[in-house]
Parts: structure tokens; sequence; C-alpha cells
């Protein structure tokens, strides 16, 4: 047994001899002091730099302009057909197709006694029409919406007797009118705003008649002068010519009748001369001539009528010639002085005068041209 105890020692210290030939620096028992220090350090720190810069922002610069340079010229459109030669009607529906894709049309349009047109669209590339243009005796046309393109017509406008016809707003975009003007017996207009666009002088006549609901003349506020006629009779409501200051020659005729609503004339401010007949009469409610105070020259007659509840005709004071009749009569409440009067003023014609069933009064002193 003692020999076995002194050979465990051994066997360890040679076991522990054999383990260190490694030189593991951090042995502490070892004798021999081995400076291998280990000199991996294993910098392996991760380094990987992919820092994941995604900010989040998402910068996606696909810059795809969508640069489309199909610059359409207008060759291949739904307007290919140009000017269309000749007058064209249009009294059904069908005929609107006919029409459609022609951008002007040489002659006069009519839209008239189409008892089928609900639906003017088609039209909707026309911009001129070379002479007429007249809608009219159209019973379900509601709108010209189709007309909105049309800027501009040669001869004349005429809207007539449309009996459901209340939105104008497709003939807005027209600027220019060659010759007359004539909106009659429309039974459910209210305004002529879209007339707004119409500027300068007007080459024929000017035509306001039968439209029992309109109530002002809003819309002609751009005209300058009436080369021809300017009639406004027969409209049941309307009380307000203040949108015709603009105007200051009438070359025709300026009749103003059967207007019962009308107090006075505020609106004819501007108008200095009239070339032929100045018509005022049967006007219910008329009161005085306010609006005709710079009337100075009247070429044809002057025929103020039947308006029952004028008083006077002050506003006329610097009218001095009158180149043909003078007619005043029927005025129930005027007293015929304001006639002898208005003869004393003038300085050229009449060359006929009649003054009678107006107000009867003894004029203190007599006027010398009192008939």
């Amino acid at each position: 047994m003692m020999a076995i105890k002194f050979l465990l020692p051994s066997l360890v210290l040679a076991v522990a001899a054999a383990g260190c030939s490694k030189s593991s620096s951090g042995d502490p028992g070892g004798g021999t002091t081995d400076t291998d220090t280990d000199t991996d350090t294993d910098t392996d720190t991760d380094t990987d730099t992919d820092t994941d810069t995604d900010t989040g922002t998402d910068t996606d610069t696909d810059t795809d302009t969508d640069t489309d340079t199909d610059t359409d010229t207008g060759t291949d459109t739904d307007c290919p057909l140009g000017e269309y030669t000749g007058d064209f009607t249009i009294d059904t529906q069908s005929d609107v197709a006919t029409l459609a894709g022609h951008t002007s049309i040489s002659g006069s349009l009519f839209i008239h006694f189409c008892d089928s047109c609900t639906d003017l669209s088609d039209l909707d590339c026309l911009t001129t029409v070379g002479e007429d243009l007249v809608i009219g005796h159209n019973e379900v046309i509601s709108n010209l919406d189709g007309l909105s393109g049309i800027s501009s017509v040669g001869g004349g406008l005429v809207v007539i007797d449309n009996d459901v016809l209340s939105n104008l707003d497709g003939l807005s975009g027209i600027t220019s009118v060659g010759e007359h003007l004539y909106i009659g017996y429309n039974p459910v207009i209210t305004n002529l705003d879209w007339l707004s666009g119409i500027t300068g002088s007007l080459g024929g006549y000017l035509f306001m008649c039968g439209n029992p609901i309109l109530n002002n003349l809003d819309g002609l506020s751009a005209l300058t002068s009436i080369t021809g006629n300017l009639i406004i009779v027969e409209n049941d409501v309307l009380n307000d010519l203040t949108s015709l200051c603009g105007i200051t020659s009438v070359g025709g005729e300026l009749h103003i009748e059967n207007n019962n609503a009308l107090t006075d004339l505020t609106g004819l401010n501007g108008i200095s001369s009239v070339g032929e007949d100045l018509v005022i009469g049967l006007n219910e409610v008329l009161t005085s001539l306010n609006g005709l105070g710079a009337l100075t020259a009247v070429g044809g007659g002057v025929f103020i009528h039947e308006n029952v509840t004028l008083t006077n005709l002050d506003s006329i004071d610097v009218l001095t010639s009158v180149g043909l009749t003078l007619y005043i009569y029927g005025n129930t409440t005027l007293p015929d002085c304001e006639a002898c009067d208005l003869l004393d003023q003038l300085t050229s014609g009449p060359t006929f005068t009649s003054v009678f069933s107006n107000l009867n009064d003894s004029c203190t002193p007599v006027p010398a041209s009192c008939p």
C-alpha cells in the first residue's frame, strides 16, 4: 500500500507537467512564465456598419413625370367639320345631330317650331353664326346650354315665344351682335343677365316686348348706342330702365309703351337725340318723364299719349327741336299748360301740333304757342 501512495503523487505531477505544455500564462502554479499573452483579442465588435439608415421617408425617386407629349392639336377632335355653308333649320331633335361637329355656320341658324327639341348639347362646337340666330316658337326647350360656345352673331339675335325657356345662360358667351336684338313674348324669362357680354353699338334695333315677368333690363348696361329703333313695350312688371344708362343716342324710334309698372324713365339719361319718333304712351303708373333730361332733339314726331298718372313734362326742359308733329293727348292728369310750355321752349318745329283730352285748366298767362 505504501508503494501505491508514493506512486499517485508522481502520476499527478506527470500529468500536470504534460498539461502545462500549452504554456498557459494564466497558470498560477507554473514555474514557466508563459509570455503568450493570448493576443487573440477577438475584436469582432460587430463592426457591421449597416446602421439601417432607412429613415422611413421613403424617398421613392421614381421620377415618372408622365411626360406624355400628346399635344392634341385639335385635328382629331369632336369638332372636325368646320363651317356649315348656308342657312340651317332645326325643327326636330334629329336636326341637332346633323349639325353636330360644325364650328360655324355662314348663314342663319333657326331653332324654331321644334316640339321635340329638348337637348341642344350637340351644337357645342359652334362659335359663330354668320347671319341671324333665331330661337322661337318652341314648346319644350328649357335651356340653351348647347349654344354656350357662340361668341359672335353677324346678323340679329331673336328669342321669341318660347313657352318654358327660362334659362338663357347658354347665350352668355355672345360678345357681338351685328344687327338687331329681339327678346319677345317669353312667358318665364325674368332677366337679361346673359346679355352682359354684348358691348358697344347695336347695328339694328333693340326690341323688348311682351315678356310678362321681366322686371329689369340688367345685362344691357354695356350698350352705348342703338342704330335702329329702341322699343320697350308690353312688359307688365318692368319697373327699372337703369341698365340703359350707357346709351347716348337712338338712330331710329324710341318707344316706351304699355309698361304697367314703370313710374319714370330713369336710365335714359344719356340719350341726347332720337333720330325718328319719340313715343311715350299707355304707361299706367308713369308719373314723370324723369330720365329724358338730356334729350335735345327728336328728328320725327313726339307722341305723349294716355299716360293717366303723368302730371308734368318738366324733365324734357332742354328739348328744343322736333322735326315733325307734336301730339300730346289723353293724359288725364297732365295740365294742358304743360304742353303749352313745351311748345314755347321749342326753337325748331314742329310742323303740326295737336293737344287734346288732357287735364283742362286755365293757363295764366296763356303761352303764346298754346293751341
